[in-house]
Parts: structure tokens; sequence; C-alpha cells
């Protein structure tokens, strides 16, 4: 659950919300079965352990009396041992509740099932006319988190066929751009356009077969280096992916792993380096093989050679395809046909 919430970006991204839904009700479910399981183990606990305790009380007291009535003890020591017997029971009952302690688990759980089930901000577009791809317009458009103004009166347009570069300072709202692109937020003020239609009537599967976005941080999931390739396109041969993979510079070092493509990357992909996660992103996105590629800084986590590689699939890509770059690196900007400063949420002339 918290894996599929950390990469909700690249589930909606890709398209993959059935997939992941599926897989989750069946954990859930799962889930709830252990959780009834549970219940019954930690009533039956309870009762057993009230049981022994009753009857060690009853033992204790019917020895304790005949031991006083014969002399054998004194009153003090009669008292004495009934106490010492129910002093004992303190870590007995703590062992028998040590289940129940279980259900703040659960729990939790629970409220991770209450943000699945909110309401989205964005509400999915159907039944539209298919949008073909074209100019992208962002007109005078504003956006800010709460009272805090992010982007103010953004105009540009990105020309089919062409590669944009977006360069600004940290929290200048470059990201942000990219996210109003991919209509994961509507805009406060403004709009964003496609071929000159709005993107709030592109129906929304229309505009994600559009669009490739990789974001600063790529997030793996917890299986096959291939199978976090294929989330892009499902159907994808492995001739595809490998191809994929080679344009992101990324197929030797696969190819140099024991399992290669079978090879785990782990827990939110922690078996491998930040510059592998990334270029496991960008073979995604070549995966996709979409009109629009939104990129997020692409090679930050990338020593030269590999960035030089990747900066020569990407320009190749300009033929047929249109690249906004957001990267504060020179080197990166270089293959850009037309650049942009972001100052304070503003474009600077």
């Amino acid at each position: 659950m918290l894996e599929t919430l950390q990469g909700l970006s690249e589930v909606i991204q890709y398209q993959q919300k059935q997939q992941r839904m599926t897989r989750l009700t069946s954990q859930t479910e799962d889930l709830l079965a252990t959780e009834q399981q549970m219940k019954k183990l930690t009533g039956f606990n309870i009762a057993m352990t009230n049981l022994i305790i009753m009857l060690c009380n009853i033992s204790m007291i019917i020895v304790a009396s005949i031991l006083y009535t014969q002399s054998a003890i004194s009153f003090v020591g009669f008292v004495l041992s009934i106490t010492a017997l129910m002093s004992s029971y303190g870590p007995v009952i703590a062992l028998s509740n040590l289940a129940s302690t279980l259900q703040n688990t659960f729990a939790a759980a629970h409220r991770i099932l209450d943000i699945l089930e909110e309401e989205p901000v964005v509400q999915p577009i159907h039944n539209q006319p298919t949008t073909e791809f074209g100019p992208v317009d962002v007109q005078q458009v504003s956006f800010k988190y709460e009272q805090t103004p992010v982007l103010t009166n953004v105009s540009l347009q990105v020309k089919p066929e062409s590669i944009l570069g977006i360069r600004g300072k940290s929290g200048s709202g470059k990201s942000t751009l990219l996210k109003l692109l991919m209509r994961f937020w509507e805009t406060n003020q403004g709009d964003i356009t496609i071929n000159q239609r709005s993107l709030k009537a592109i129906n929304t599967t229309d505009l994600r077969d559009m669009q490739a976005y990789m974001t600063q941080e790529t997030h793996l999931f917890n299986d096959t280096i291939a199978n976090n390739i294929k989330i892009a396109k499902l159907d994808a041969s492995m001739e595809d992916i490998i191809e994929a993979s080679k344009k992101a510079s990324l197929h030797e070092f696969v190819e140099g792993l024991p399992l290669g493509y079978e090879t785990k990357t782990g827990e939110l992909g922690n078996a491998l380096s930040g510059g592998e996660r990334q270029r496991i992103g960008l073979a995604r996105a070549f995966l996709h093989d979409s009109d629009l590629m939104l990129l997020d800084e692409p090679t930050s986590n990338l020593d030269s050679l590999n960035e030089a590689i990747i900066l020569k699939s990407l320009a190749e890509k300009r033929e047929n395809k249109t690249i906004v770059l957001v990267s504060h690196r020179p080197s990166t900007m270089a293959i850009t046909d037309t650049m942009i400063q972001l100052k304070e949420g503003q474009i600077q002339s």
C-alpha cells in the first residue's frame, strides 16, 4: 500500500490504476482475513488466561488453607502466599494480550484505505472527441499552494518537434509547471491547451497516452527491472524494453547483473543507486513513446558519459517528438531549441 502511494505519479502517468487497485484489493482481503483470525485468537487467549488464573487462585487458596489449618504456615504466610501468586499474573496477562496490540497496525492500514477512498481534486475526463497532438500553449497561468503563489501569469508555447528548456532555482515553479502540463493539478487562473483544446476538455486516457513524465525522484516498485520499465507499456516485448534501455544508457549495466533484467530492484529501489534508478525512469519514458516528453532533471544523478548518451537519444527524438526539459546543467540545456528562465514563478525576459 505504501509502495503504491509513494509511486502515485507513476501509477497515474502510465494508467496503472486498475492493476494496482486489483493488487491492493487482494492484499486488503488477505489483511482482513488475518485480522479476523487475530481477533479469534485474542479472544481465545484471554479466555484461557482468565481460566488459568481462576484455577490457580482456587488451588492456592485451598492449599494455603489446608497448610494454615495444620499450622504448617502462619496467617502472615497464608496472606503472603496468596499475594505472591497474584503478583505473578502481570507478565502472563501481558503475554496473552500481545496479539491485541496488533490492532494498532490494522488501524494504520484502515487510515491508508481512507486516503485511497478520497475524492480526487482533478476529475478524470471521459467521452470527449479524440484529440490529436499539436502545439502546447500555456496561457496566463497562475497557481498557488494554499495561499503561497508558485506561478504567476506564465505564458509560453511548445512547438511540435522541438525541445524547450526550462531553467531556474529550486522553488521557482519548474516542477509545478510540468505537473500542470500533466494535469495532475488544475490551474488557479489561465489555461493550458494542446492543439488549441484545453486540457480540461481532453480525455484523461488520451492525455496520458500523448505524454511521458519523468520526475526528479524515480519511484521503483519492488519488482524486476524489466517489470519496472514495462509499467510504461504493458504489452511491450523484451526487445522493446532492451531498445528503450539502450536509449537510456541502461542496457549495458543491466546485462552485467547476474540476473539481468530479472534482477529485483528492492523496496523503493534501494538495491540500485540514484543514477541507476534515474535511467530506469528514462527507459520508461522512451518505452512509452509518447508525443510529448516532460523530463524533470533527467540527468542530475548521471556522470558525463551516460548523460551524453541520453542527450544524444533525446536530440534524435526531436524529429517526431516534443520535449520539455527541466535542468540546471548547462550541458543538458545545450540540446534545447528554446530556453526560458523561471524566477519566483515568473518567466524572465
